[in-house]
């Protein structure tokens, strides 16, 4: 697989990604076997870079793929976490923020120099690693926490950046930046000050584009390369117009059902499947250093890298 540079760090990811999300038991429990099954394929398909939080289950995602991780040499692969939750012993959870089955972890938002590095802290221990490549602030920004925001912004300047920054001069990690599901707060923090990296989520797919509107044009010109999750726009790119689809993580609306309708009708004018067109334009853009696939089927991410292995023809590309 092609590697793509990390602004200007030394680190190279793949330009396809695993996103582990759902080995953290998202929505369904997802046995260990199924776990190491899924992760064996991407690894055999060429996948070098693997993304988790502590989000992910409570730290069962981060638990499973340092599991999995620790067999290969460490060099291998470029592993990114996020921080701004922190977790600590907690009880038993038959559910917890849409993960089923989740280790018995308490968790609160802290994104102060000090809650960041108790967050990776615990994040390296349950990954099996001293090293973390790419450490991303996780959901920061109105879109999370709403009237709560400005109070974990103040706390991301007084104390989270510095912490970052210093942690990244030490060698405790590689890079550091934004792993968020809006464009607004990537440029508040954009102006503030630089970073490596955005993982950004849904805001920059064939059906969404708002991060073409400021976001692209200010990353390429800070060096700050942007991670693509959510291509898929939370399963109406891959389902297509179909009722009961969901967009954003809630029901579609009609108005984005009928642009939905005429994207998909776009595509197969061209003879290319949507979901397969949404996959294209991700992994093209110029502004992408990597597309994240996140799923816990092998069946899935086969589909998906099926997908990407196909030519595109140019009436296609010009969708783009």
């Amino acid at each position: 697989m092609k590697r793509n540079r990390i602004g200007k760090t030394d680190i190279f990811v793949t330009d396809i990604s695993f996103g582990a999300s759902s080995i953290g038991n998202m929505g369904r429990v997802v046995g260990d076997e199924e776990v190491n099954r899924v992760l064996a394929r991407a690894w055999n398909a060429g996948i070098r870079y693997f993304d988790t939080a502590p989000h992910y289950g409570r730290g069962l995602s981060e638990q499973r793929l340092g599991s999995f991780l620790n067999s290969r040499p460490r060099a291998d692969y470029v592993l990114s976490t996020k921080v701004g939750r922190v977790l600590s012993p907690g009880a038993t959870l038959e559910e917890a923020d849409g993960f089923v089955e989740p280790l018995p972890n308490a968790v609160r938002y802290d994104y102060s120099g000090d809650g960041i590095e108790a967050s990776l802290d615990h994040s390296q221990e349950l990954l099996g690693t001293n090293v973390i490549d790419i450490v991303y602030v996780h959901d920061i920004g109105s879109y999370t926490h709403g009237g709560e925001n400005a109070r974990h912004m103040k706390d991301l300047f007084d104390s989270g950046l510095d912490r970052l920054k210093s942690l990244k001069e030490k060698g405790k990690i590689g890079a550091f930046g934004l792993g968020v599901n809006e464009t607004r707060v990537c440029l508040d923090v954009l102006r503030e000050t630089d970073l490596d990296a955005i993982l950004l989520a849904g805001r920059l797919t064939l059906l969404d584009r708002e991060a073409e509107d400021e976001l692209v044009a200010l990353c390429l010109e800070r060096s700050t390369s942007l991670v693509l999750g959510g291509v898929f726009n939370s399963g109406i790119l891959a389902t297509g117009p179909v009722e009961g689809a969901w967009f954003d993580y809630q029901p579609a609306s009609e108005d984005i059902l009928d642009r939905v309708r005429a994207l998909k009708a776009r595509t197969e004018a061209c003879g290319v499947p949507l979901p397969t067109a949404a996959l294209h334009f991700a992994r093209s853009h110029p502004a992408a250093a990597s597309v994240l696939l996140g799923t816990a089927k092998v069946t899935s991410l086969d589909r998906n890298l099926e997908a990407l292995s196909q030519d595109i023809p140019q009436a296609c590309k010009d969708l783009f």
